[in-house]
């Protein structure tokens, strides 16, 4: 049974910064690749980030890019999402997931991905 548990969301000021972690068990994160989504309310379910299985390429949506940072530790099966200069519209639940497919090319679509974890609240005070 493949499980994971995202940790690190919580209330901030606009400026400030937080670091998620999403942390896997039940299958060997190093063979796959990761992507953080967030999902606002009423609103759809959005790309954020993704890596890739060894960690040498990363993706961003427009919106993120310049403020977070993915990045995975294979040895702890942990993904992570470092997001800095926090923007109220940063405000939503965000959720790690594992890609269904093992291939070189990362996805932002949420139908790639198989597995996802319950989401951590992320709140960003103006």
């Amino acid at each position: 049974q493949v499980q994971l548990v995202e940790s690190g969301g919580g209330l901030v000021q606009a400026g400030g910064s937080l670091r998620l972690s999403c942390a896997a068990s039940g299958r060997t994160l190093s063979s796959y690749n990761m992507a953080w989504f967030r999902q606002a309310p009423g609103k759809e379910r959005e790309f954020v980030a993704a890596i890739s299985d060894s960690g040498g390429s990363t993706y961003y949506a427009d919106s993120v890019k310049g403020r977070f940072t993915i990045s995975r530790d294979n040895a702890k099966n942990t993904v992570y999402l470092q997001m800095n200069s926090l923007r109220p519209e940063d405000t939503a639940v965000y959720y790690c997931a594992t890609d269904r497919l093992k291939i070189n090319v990362l996805a932002v679509r949420p139908l790639r991905y198989d597995y996802w974890g319950q989401g951590t609240q992320v709140t960003v005070s103006s």
